[in-house]
């Protein structure tokens, strides 16, 4: 049995290992902290080989990256739920002592606040002293629902995208079961469309289980390349934001409407084509931040561009085919920096996206949403709000530090973002926005002159 912590590798490096490990490559040992792959490109070497001619389980954690550890088991274990832990089958170390590993499955470890919401994975280099209770003939890969899960953003950003590159890259082509910790019934309602393109196999809640598992190996945590980013150099068979949106289509496109979304009249969208659809996503609630203060006359100027406009509302209930069916058929959409405009992956390539930006979240916005808006092939504008259409001149003097100068203030401290993440709404200048709104008309409707 070998086990490693990994703290040094780079993420292509680990890429390659982990797809190694599940072809069924031979292991040759190298002494306490090294390995090689036989036929491989890749090894460690610090001492003199000595070959290992019968198979033996062997675990991996790598720790370098910077938002996520990743550990993996290359053999028989069992999942005990009640104490999370996963017992490594391997008769050859029934004597020997206990090595535990312990990781947070959530691609945000840096981040206290999120951690402190996600349980601890334990793997214990010992044989279980119980049986399996259940067998499973596919590997197992495990992750949290906890952390920021509920804010669409993050379901994404540590969610989905990590849980799409880590099947591509460790996982391709393969049969596989999802095991989830933190369990939360609302998100595997949510995004069950979805993870039936994932996985052939029920998702596994372990948080209730009372049986044991056994598995054939077993992967814990998921790979993040980024803010709302897949770096297809990264993966062995390349993927991009592209390929995880085609998935999202073909999870979405043919689910019919059952629930409806809340003022949203969806039959009315399909038969209007005299003027490019322009959906303005709204933040919930005035106390969500970055909320669109003077909606109702947004929507009047909006309309007098010559949008047809429907204004959506997103929740945490909201039925993902149906604001799929509404986005994808829409021109333009624009809204507020923020969760709703994750919505941007429902938009069709050509289509125009556009992000109003608040005080001080400019390379935030930049981050989460221009960024992967053009590698989408969207049509990307931006609409920076001046002081006077922020509701912080409310709150503070104009030139106080906070309205004067929004990235001193902020000095590198992201807890400093709070008052123009939380605290923040806006109120638009209607004939400064107007001009803003004429561009963004005018790229809609050569869109939909194209025959979209």
């Amino acid at each position: 049995m070998e086990v490693f912590d990994d703290r040094r590798g780079s993420a292509v490096m680990v890429a390659a290992f982990l797809a190694l490990l599940y072809v069924g490559v031979t292991l040759v040992s190298l002494g306490p902290r090294s390995i090689s792959l036989q036929g491989s490109l890749m090894s460690w070497t610090h001492s003199t080989a000595t070959s290992v001619t019968q198979a033996h389980v062997s675990v991996r954690c790598d720790r370098s990256q910077r938002d996520y550890d990743l550990c993996s088991i290359n053999g028989s274990s069992l999942l005990d739920p009640n104490s999370s832990t996963f017992f490594i089958m391997d008769p050859n170390r029934s004597n020997q002592t206990d090595v535990v590993m312990k990781i947070h499955p959530y691609p945000r470890k840096k981040d206290k606040a999120a951690i402190s919401l996600v349980k601890e994975i334990s793997i214990i280099a010992t044989p279980p002293k119980v049986p399996c209770g259940v067998t499973h003939n596919s590997p197992a890969l495990v992750f949290s629902t906890g952390g920021y899960t509920g804010n669409f953003f993050h379901d994404l950003n540590e969610g989905l995208i990590p849980l799409y590159i880590t099947i591509q890259t460790i996982f391709y082509d393969q049969d596989i079961t999802l095991v989830i910790s933190d369990w939360r019934e609302w998100w595997v309602r949510k995004y069950a469309d979805l993870l039936l393109h994932l996985t052939h196999h029920p998702v596994i809640n372990m948080d209730n289980q009372t049986a044991t598992h056994c598995f054939p190996s077993v992967t814990v945590g998921l790979i993040k390349h980024g803010p709302m980013v897949i770096n297809a150099a990264m993966i062995p068979h390349p993927q991009t934001l592209i390929t995880f949106q085609e998935l999202l289509q073909k999870a979405y496109s043919n689910t019919s409407n059952t629930l409806g979304l809340d003022n949203i009249d969806l039959k009315k969208h399909k038969s209007s084509r005299a003027r490019p659809r322009l959906v303005i996503i709204q933040r919930e609630g005035a106390g969500a931040g970055r909320v669109i203060l003077n909606i109702e006359e947004v929507t009047a100027v909006s309309e007098e561009v010559g949008f047809e406009v429907e204004v959506l509302e997103p929740k945490q209930s909201s039925r993902l085919a149906d604001s799929y069916s509404l986005i994808h058929g829409s021109h333009a959409m624009i809204g507020v920096h923020g969760a709703g405009m994750t919505h941007l992956f429902f938009l069709r390539p050509g289509s125009v996206l556009g992000q109003i930006i608040p005080l001080g979240t400019e390379f935030v916005s930049w981050d989460c949403f221009e960024k992967p808006a053009r590698v989408l092939g969207l049509r990307y504008s931006k609409y920076e709000i001046e002081v006077a259409e922020s509701s912080l001149i409310e709150k503070f003097k104009v030139d106080e530090l906070v309205l004067k100068n929004p990235e001193a203030y902020v000095g590198g401290n992201w807890s400093n973002m709070h008052v123009y993440m939380k605290l923040q709404n806006v109120k638009l200048d209607i004939p400064r926005f107007q001009r803003f709104l004429k561009t963004v008309y005018e790229n809609a409707r050569e869109f939909m002159d194209k025959g979209y």
